[in-house]
């Protein structure tokens, strides 16, 4: 990874483990504040020629660690995928039942 970004944002995750998984730098200059369901992907070398992958996941009201996999070689991103795949769509499962809560209230108060 470059040193002047701080990781890759996820853009999309095809269905299938094959197809690449799809990102855009995120500079390490300055705060950039991700928006809620966005996934930050970063890496570092780790020992015996590995690398140790970290996911973090932007919430609402934060910034959580998603998941880390110590020490991957080779190909990272069929390990990674299926979570990334899984994060992604549960957490648009979960905007659609927040707006549709949402929504149920307004029109309950009305």
């Amino acid at each position: 990874m470059p040193r002047s970004v701080r990781g890759v944002l996820l853009r999309s995750v095809h269905p299938h483990p094959a197809q690449p998984i799809h990102t855009m730098w995120i500079t390490d200059q300055g705060p950039t504040p991700l928006r809620a369901g966005s996934i930050l992907l970063s890496w570092a070398p780790s020992l015996g020629n590995g690398v140790d992958v970290t996911a973090r996941l932007r919430l609402a009201s934060a910034e959580v660690l998603l998941a880390n996999w110590p020490g991957l070689r080779g190909d990272w991103t069929p390990v990674v995928h299926p979570t990334l795949h899984e994060v992604i769509g549960l957490h648009a499962a979960l905007s659609v039942a927040t707006h549709a809560l949402h929504l149920a209230n307004h029109l309950a108060a009305v």
